[in-house]
């Protein structure tokens, strides 16, 4: 039952509505078999990958530390959206209160961005090791990778705890259904009877200027990698390199491709993409690439393939 409502209502006091899938609540159960299994898959294949990293210490490398750091993150993210989205989907719980969601918020925007600086460290380690593999371990010694991690962690940080109080100064009057699964800035800030426009210019601004400078870093950094592959002369040596970038270039896209594409469709998309299409593709984003990076460097990783083979063999053994 819906809480009654003064002209001006103090947001601490409300509860909210997700109401998850808008136009496909009839199908939310068969929704949630595939988001489930999802989920499942992974927590449990990045809890493993960092599980073989830590205790293995050949993957003491900065490109597979750096992995482990992405690995938690993903773990952070699907957890922080997929339970309230599966209670929504099961039970029906689509009540949450305004800290709750302010809470969801936060932490979704700031794991997204600690993970977008993460892939751009992974990028500038493989530019290292492919044009500077002499001064690779003086580069990436232990004590910078541990600095670059923080340096992460507090840029995500800093970058969104604005978004709490953009929310928290907003007048909200009566709206409280948020048509989603799970709680994020312009969706509460859309729910006020206020002018938003510091929220979406704040929005786009940290859009452009965090995960946008990382987008060019990212690609500057494989320009200037293709840039020295094509000057090996063997393509033995051009073919192995490429291939140690591959299972990275493959989760840059993972990542930064299905979060503009519901950046932009939230902001700009209107009427022309439908919002059942772009509350899904939301929904799957946050499931789709932690389930899936595991399994791409898994596949292209021999070393992680040989400890995880190991693993595998002496728990068969065991048993």
């Amino acid at each position: 039952m819906n809480p009654s409502f003064h002209n001006h209502t103090n947001p601490q006091d409300v509860w909210y509505f997700l109401i998850g899938i808008p136009g496909l609540e009839d199908l939310h159960t068969w929704i949630s078999i595939p988001i489930c299994s999802m989920y499942i898959v992974a927590v449990m294949g990045n809890i493993f990958l960092i599980f073989l990293i830590v205790t293995e210490r050949s993957l003491h490398e900065p490109m597979h530390l750096f992995l482990s750091m992405l690995a938690l993150a993903d773990v952070l993210l699907s957890t922080a959206t997929a339970p309230k989205m599966l209670a929504i989907f099961w039970f029906h719980s689509t009540d949450i209160s305004f800290r709750s969601c302010v809470s969801q918020m936060f932490f979704i925007h700031f794991i997204f961005v600690a993970e977008s600086a993460i892939l751009l460290a992974m990028a500038f380690d493989r530019y290292v090791a492919i044009c500077h593999p002499l001064k690779y371990t003086m580069i990436l010694t232990s004590p910078v990778i541990g600095k670059i991690g923080i340096a992460a962690v507090l840029r995500s940080f800093f970058i969104c705890c604005p978004f709490i109080f953009l929310v928290y100064r907003l007048l909200y009057c009566g709206k409280n259904i948020i048509p989603h699964s799970y709680c994020e800035h312009m969706g509460i800030a859309r729910l006020a009877c206020d002018n938003i426009n510091v929220n979406v210019i704040y929005g786009l601004t940290v859009a452009l200027l965090s995960t946008g400078l990382d987008i060019i870093f990212i690609i500057m950094s494989y320009t200037a990698i293709l840039y020295t592959v094509f000057q090996i002369p063997s393509w033995a040596a051009r073919y192995k390199a490429l291939n140690t970038c591959g299972s990275h270039i493959c989760v840059i896209l993972l990542f930064y491709t299905p979060a503009f594409f519901s950046f932009f469709a939230h902001r700009f998309g209107g009427k022309t993409i439908p919002r059942h299409i772009h509350i899904l593709v939301a929904n799957l984003y946050v499931v789709v690439p932690p389930m899936l990076n595991p399994i791409i460097y898994g596949v292209k990783t021999k070393q992680i393939q040989d400890r995880a083979i190991y693993v595998f063999s002496s728990m068969s053994t065991c048993c």
